[in-house]
């Protein structure tokens, strides 16, 4: 057996890989003989089938069979034992020659493969990175506060819109969409259109665009669970017919108010209640800005790193592997696909180059973390005990082990940040919460 390596540009390579009858003859003789003993053919005894029968009626059925066995065993460990680190999975080509099982004795078989080139990756303080920071002001408090009384305001229904309300209706088109149960947020919609809404009853209904009406595009779609292509046939307006209609009236600032928010007894004094939120928001909105700092980082080191992916090949094996990807589809995906490839290749550059290092038991410890959270905070984790490393461990060998590579590259990440925020400049900004939500 002969297997051929020939690069062709930009990181794309064909491997060939060659046979002749002695590189799997003896493994389709063995196999045919092993057959003949198992064989049930009218007119022979049990194991009684002669050789020469037995090759003529099943030899090119194992002989494709045993020869792609080979080659598929072949060309794993050729990929794994290259220093190359592969992109994707190995396409093959298909011959223009079809194959004669039955009477040719020597065959060849090509794979299309791409491969990480070879890259610099250079970070010092010449990066400068932008790092905005929150200014806690009164509106960004007074914003909060607002939200905490509603959140634990009393429910209540109600026959006529007011601001603030959540509606409850019907909606209807003439494009796929037939009496669709749906709930709005009073303060998701344009200012047109909510000065309108006051004072609507339930049984009324009001014309609204799905992209007009609201002051986020996205949340239509959202709320009534539709993908973008099927977006596309909802056009102009649409029909929503209020059914119910439910306000909730602000908390108290009181006692009640502050222990919901913080606890029994945590907090006893507005003074403290205020100064409490203040602190709770200020490091709910430094982790926020760390995030857009990090992702700030990414970006640009993206963008100064030089990496010629083997785009041609990708595409190919994108459209080969993903049944409900089209053309048109990849094309527009494909700029963001091959950013998170880039990003991948410069983590795990860092990762080696700087001797950072994810133990099992690190990993199994963030699922447990990310599990606890889910069942109500920490406390599951003493509560649940040694319940909890099994839930986790099952967590992890799930999704044929998509949620083990998932957290290991969400540790990765958080310590590739770690290095990276003390390798750049990072230029410190105070902007109001308003901007910052413009990121």
């Amino acid at each position: 057996m002969e297997i051929n390596f020939d690069k062709i540009e930009n990181s794309e390579a064909l491997i060939k890989i060659s046979l002749k009858d002695v590189d799997y003859q003896p493994q389709v003789t063995e196999k045919i003989k092993d057959f003949s003993k198992k064989a049930n053919i009218k007119g022979f005894r049990p194991g009684k089938v002669p050789f020469g029968m037995i090759e003529k009626m099943y030899g090119p059925q194992i002989t494709a069979e045993e020869i792609n066995k080979i080659i598929g065993d072949s060309l794993n460990n050729y990929l794994k034992e290259s220093d190359l680190q592969f992109l994707g999975e190995p396409v093959p080509i298909d011959s223009e020659v079809p194959i004669d099982w039955a009477s040719q004795k020597d065959f060849e078989f090509s794979f299309n493969v791409g491969y990480a080139p070879d890259f610099d990756l250079k970070i010092d303080k010449k990066l400068k990175i932008e790092h905005q920071k929150i200014k806690i002001d009164e509106g960004v408090m007074k914003e909060t506060l607002a939200n905490l009384q509603q959140q634990f305001g009393e429910v209540t229904n109600t026959e006529i819109v007011k601001s603030g309300d959540t509606l409850y209706g019907v909606l209807s088109t003439k494009d796929k969409i037939e009496d669709k149960e749906v709930t709005f947020e009073f303060k998701e919609f344009q200012k047109s259109v909510s000065k309108k809404l006051i004072g609507f009853k339930v049984g009324d209904s009001i014309d609204l665009h799905h992209k007009k009406s609201f002051n986020d595009e996205r949340y239509f779609p959202h709320i009534i669970k539709l993908t973008e292509e099927e977006m596309k046939s909802v056009k102009g307006k649409f029909k929503f017919t209020i059914k119910g209609i439910s306000h909730t009236v602000p908390a108290s600032v009181n006692q009640e108010l502050f222990d919901k928010t913080f606890g029994k007894d945590n907090v006893k004094t507005e003074e403290a209640f205020n100064a409490k939120i203040k602190e709770t928001i200020s490091k709910n909105y430094a982790a926020e800005a760390v995030k857009l700092f990090h992702h700030k980082i990414r970006e640009k080191i993206i963008d100064v790193t030089k990496i010629k992916l083997p785009n041609n090949f990708l595409k190919n094996w994108l459209l080969r592997t993903n049944e409900n990807i089209s053309p048109e589809v990849l094309e527009k995906e494909y700029d963001h696909y091959q950013k998170e490839l880039k990003w991948s290749l410069v983590r795990n550059k860092i990762a080696k180059d700087q001797g950072i290092k994810i133990e099992n038991d690190e990993i199994l410890g963030e699922a447990k973390i990310m599990l606890a959270q889910q069942f109500g905070g920490m406390a599951a984790l003493e509560q649940l005990g040694d319940q909890m490393d099994a839930m986790a461990e099952n967590y992890l060998k799930a999704e044929n082990g998509d949620n083990y590579m998932k957290v290991f590259n969400e540790i990765q990440n958080r310590k590739v940040f770690s290095f990276l925020a003390n390798e750049v400049t990072a230029k410190e900004k105070m902007v109001s919460l308003d901007d910052f939500r413009k990121n």
